[in-house]
């Protein structure tokens, strides 16, 4: 019998990005773990398709298609959980982007609007929805995806690692915030995971060699690895951690 510390059954969870990666790995799971999930991400058609799969496995969810950059989209997405479940007890912020590889320098202004617009504008936005109503009821949790980009200076992804460094700051500012309330607020680093969106730098079989190799578990990570840790930070087990970064990158950054 599974341990009731992971049970998740009766909660509901929301979760952005959620259609593939890490984000598709963290809801199932969490689906699996008892919770009712919200399957959310830009493309109304990916949402569906992951909920589709969802009821194969006999796994409860809704999808619900949203623009994290879009203050109306959010507001929109956070009313029809509550619309659909009466409540959110777990909050993963997933969603993010990396439109520009080089030096800060030349990036251009659009750009920085973007990365910090969709990777922590939107992740504080959230919160505001969501928070308050956990508070009323004095539980719940939130998981902030970051990155080990946010501990390491990077000359090709410097203002993706900006806006993690300040997710995982985000992720301390307000458990201190609701702490009293007793919602924990936690992120997440993962290292180098075989997901789309670092699918260049896991292809190339030089860099993934150069990684793995570098990697004291000799590996590269997996969306399950990280879907692990949420599944921890969302339940019972996770009941005393609160404004911590959880590193998942197999060593990297201990070496």
């Amino acid at each position: 019998m599974p341990s009731p510390l992971f049970d998740l059954t009766g909660k509901t969870a929301l979760i952005t990005g959620s259609t593939k990666g890490i984000g598709r790995a963290i809801a199932e799971h969490l689906a699996r773990a008892g919770a009712k999930v919200v399957i959310s991400s830009r493309k109304a058609d990916a949402c569906e398709a992951v909920k589709k799969e969802f009821d194969a496995m006999g796994l409860s969810s809704i999808a619900l298609p949203c623009n994290v950059a879009r203050k109306e989209e959010l507001e929109s997405l956070v009313a029809k959980t509550m619309e659909a479940f009466g409540r959110i007890d777990i909050l993963v912020c997933n969603a993010a982007t990396n439109p520009v590889y080089g030096p800060t320098a030349s990036a251009s202004d659009e750009a920085f609007d973007k990365i910090m617009g969709t990777n922590i504008r939107s992740n504080w936005q959230l919160c505001n929805r969501v928070i308050p109503q956990m508070a009323e009821r004095g539980d719940g949790a939130v998981i902030i995806v970051s990155s080990i980009a946010a501990l390491r200076g990077n000359g090709v992804i410097g203002l993706y690692g900006v806006s993690k460094a300040a997710d995982a700051a985000l992720a301390r500012n307000l458990a201190v915030e609701w702490g009293p309330k007793n919602i924990r607020i936690n992120a997440i680093a993962p290292g180098l995971v075989k997901t789309d969106f670092a699918r260049a730098l896991w292809e190339d079989d030089k860099l993934r060699g150069d990684r793995e190799s570098q990697t004291p578990l000799r590996r590269l990570g997996e969306p399950d690895d990280i879907a692990g840790i949420a599944v921890m930070l969302a339940s019972k087990a996770g009941n005393f951690i609160t404004g911590q970064l959880i590193v998942a990158d197999g060593g990297v950054t201990i070496t």
